[in-house]
């Protein structure tokens, strides 16, 4: 047998101890389940027995404090600190101060919101990286756009903005309304 084939066999046996591990609590066979989460190991006795835990353990980080930092809210030093989103920057006065820095900063884009015709559209980022162009006067108005504004008037129908979008024939300025057709190739 070669080394490599050694390597998978071992690679199996865990894969197997894995599987037939047992409950530190009862006794009874831990179960690979699925959740909205992913999977985990749960106890077979369940509901008898709520033991669970996951398949994979995250190696956690300890905060990282800033030196020469201050938070604007309490003064505290602020640190980098690990969360179920990923990696952020808040005050080490957690949980009395809930001060968090903002990460993604965000750019007017200096069109007039469609919709309330008060606001303005501002590029922000979701909690996946993925940018998007919403009203500034959230929460009272919910106008978002999923690709980058253009400020010029659908011939169409009248919507005072396009956007612009990438699709496999080039760049091209639709309109953003369900409803219109309206398409023209970018400049």
């Amino acid at each position: 047998m070669s080394n490599s084939d050694k390597s998978l066999f071992t690679l199996h046996e865990h894969a197997l101890e894995k599987e037939h591990e047992l409950c530190p609590e009862c006794g009874e066979k831990l179960l690979i389940k699925n959740s909205k989460k992913g999977p985990f190991l749960g106890c077979s006795a369940y509901p008898g027995c709520q033991y669970t835990r996951p398949v994979v353990e995250h190696e956690r980080i300890e905060d990282k404090v800033l030196a020469g930092s201050s938070c604007p809210e309490c003064g505290h030093l602020l640190a980098v600190k690990q969360g179920r989103y990923g990696m952020f920057i808040g005050c080490t006065n957690f949980p009395e101060c809930q001060h968090i820095e903002e990460t993604h900063q965000q750019d007017d884009v200096n069109i007039a919101c469609p919709k309330c015709s008060s606001g303005e559209l501002m590029e922000k980022t979701n909690r996946y990286g993925k940018t998007f162009y919403s009203c500034d006067q959230y929460p009272k108005c919910k106008y978002v756009l999923n690709y980058p504004p253009v400020a010029e008037t659908c011939p169409l129908c009248q919507w005072p903005v396009l956007v612009k979008r990438k699709m496999a024939s080039g760049e091209v300025i639709i309109c953003p309304e369900k409803k219109c057709t309206y398409k023209r190739k970018a400049l």
